[in-house]
């Protein structure tokens, strides 16, 4: 509160004059110290009221030398007490209280955000021992299995068992072979390793033949495990022969795109025949009974504007259909059989999120899946949510489900079904966790630790088992298994999900910088690795002397410096 005295000075307060241009001016040192009265003596400091009558006869007396000649139209001085320190403290509180007010509205927004969308958990549909002995007893014990893999309560007890150890880089992929007795992993050291995972032994190890990041290597089904499809940052496919004594015979290249190609497609029951899809666009056919076994079937286009692809994925119950994703925010899934890229660019129907429709934020697809009966469409978006599609449904049809709370900026990020009837959804997330979620509720129902390195990419079921083999930045393979004694009690789950939250909301502030410090930060950790990788590959040509070509595949393959696979292309 500021106090205004006319024509008096209170005793012992420092005092300062206000000018006519608004700016003030302290008085004299020695005024500011202290005060005389009319007597000579110095003033006590005593806080009590002076005698006013005779205060203001002595001002009268001398009130020409005591005039600030400086002061507001010298009627009188304008002097700054304890009540405007007080008055000061009180706006502090105030700013205090408001700034608390309003970290209470975005927690009360977050958990709305949080609860939105959601259904309710449906009862357990497996129970222990009513199973048990029913199986004891020969009664559906060909569901057994089925019913066990798929129950939530294992879900809630999976914990991790051991890890696999062998690559000096990120490992960016993983696939069981159809028989789930073989593991395969393919890493940054551009080396691929067939694990026994039961004994966590390797029993194959060789180099990929590609020049840059293997991104993914799949057992070819109905082949005996001895063909392996790969493809990696180099824009190379390639397919290695393998032999029943554990060695691998060669490598050969069948197709080459223009850029990386992230994700290849195989159609369930061949074991001759699969599809890539690479940043150039364009989406392969490959039969490896041709003599040039590459046949371009589409360049993705948006109008003219062609999108460059991040993944591809057959539908297990209509094989000629695929889908694919890339860098924009439609699903579009093709027919093989009428491709007339004349016809809607060859599109048979897109699926997106209503609200990313016409959203400004530059929303990529990472990663697509099909069910186990290929009915749903799952959707893994670039720092965004997601999303559950109904594959049936007619051209242009809004999502069913939508499953939030981790983070996908960072990496190019897978996400899978999880269960023999595809029962939960499980993705990795930039804060080093996997989640898994219960489908029909959208709740999630487990939540671990997964990578030191802060990213966990790549998830992959065991195809009849309960479990699942993850992977990260961190340089070894993680298995998990229902094995923990009581369910997961989801600790730290909300502050986790809050904390991604807040960083991608503040990240879509600032959506226009391309690279944030944490990029950054995985950027220069993993080109301090790849060194000595590169120099121990320098010394040795490994690369196979056999290849195929195409007409539509093209002979020239990137150069200069490594990639870095966790980055977002």
């Amino acid at each position: 509160m500021l106090t205004i005295t006319v024509n008096q000075r209170p005793v012992n307060q420092k005092t300062c004059s206000v000018l006519p241009g608004g700016s003030e001016e302290k008085e004299p040192e020695e005024d500011q110290h202290k005060e005389t009265d009319a007597s000579g003596r110095e003033a006590s400091g005593d806080k009590s009221m002076p005698d006013v009558d005779g205060e203001m006869g002595r001002n009268r007396e001398g009130e020409e030398e005591e005039e600030d000649t400086d002061s507001m139209d010298g009627s009188g001085h304008y002097s700054l007490t304890e009540d405007g320190e007080r008055e000061s403290e009180g706006d502090e509180e105030e700013e205090e209280q408001k700034d608390d007010d309003d970290d209470d509205d975005d927690d009360e927004a977050m958990e709305a955000w949080l609860g939105a969308e959601l259904c309710d958990l449906r009862g357990s549909t497996w129970q222990a021992i009513p199973s048990l002995r029913s199986r004891e007893l020969g009664r559906d014990s060909h569901q057994f299995v089925r019913r066990v893999c798929g129950s939530r309560g294992l879900v809630q007890r999976l914990e991790l068992q051991g890890r696999l150890e062998r690559h000096t880089g990120c490992v960016n992929t993983l696939h069981f072979n159809p028989s789930g007795t073989r593991l395969a992993s393919g890493s940054d050291d551009l080396r691929v390793v067939i694990w026994d995972w039961a004994v966590r032994r390797a029993e194959l190890e060789f180099d990929s033949g590609h020049k840059s990041n293997v991104f993914q290597a799949k057992f070819l089904p109905h082949s005996g495990d001895s063909t392996l499809a790969m493809c990696a940052r180099d824009g190379q496919i390639r397919v290695a022969e393998l032999s029943a004594t554990q060695r691998c015979k060669n490598t050969k290249r069948v197709a080459q795109h223009k850029g990386a190609a992230h994700k290849l497609a195989l159609e369930p029951d061949s074991p001759c025949s699969f599809l890539s899809a690479g940043e150039d666009a364009v989406v392969f056919g490959i039969d490896l009974r041709l003599d040039r076994p590459a046949n371009k079937l589409v360049v993705v286009k948006e109008g003219d504007k062609k999108v460059g692809l991040y993944t591809i994925f057959v539908n297990p119950a209509k094989t000629q259909h695929f889908a694919v994703g890339g860098r924009d925010q439609y699903v579009r899934i093709y027919d093989q059989r009428k491709i007339n890229e004349n016809d809607n660019n060859g599109v048979l129907k897109k699926f997106c999120p209503s609200h990313l429709v016409s959203s400004e934020s530059k929303t990529n697809i990472t990663c697509l899946v099909y069910s186990h009966d290929g009915t749903e469409l799952l959707v893994s978006y670039n720092d965004e949510d997601i999303y559950l599609f109904d594959s049936n449904h007619s051209d242009g049809a809004d999502y069913r489900r939508r499953y939030k709370g981790h983070r996908n900026n960072a990496t190019v990020k897978g996400v899978n079904f999880y269960g023999p009837c595809s029962e939960f959804v499980v993705s990795g997330s930039d804060c080093g966790h996997i989640y898994l979620w219960d489908k029909y509720s959208a709740r999630i129902v487990q939540f671990m630790e997964g990578d030191r390195g802060g990213v966990v990419n790549c998830l992959e079921p065991h195809p009849h088992l309960p479990g699942l083999a993850t992977s990260g930045l961190d340089h070894d393979i993680k298995l998990w298994a229902p094995t923990a004694e009581s369910p997961t009690g989801l600790k730290g789950l909300k502050e986790v999900m809050k904390k991604n939250k807040r960083e991608r909301d503040e990240d879509s502030v600032r959506h226009g910088d391309q690279y944030d410090t944490q990029l950054l930060w995985f950027l220069m950790r993993h080109m301090r690795n790849r060194r000595p990788q590169r120099a121990r590959r320098e010394g040795a040509d490994t690369d196979t002397d056999e290849s195929w070509s195409s007409p539509d595949s093209s002979d020239e393959e990137e150069g200069g410096p490594d990639h870095v696979q966790c980055m977002s292309s």
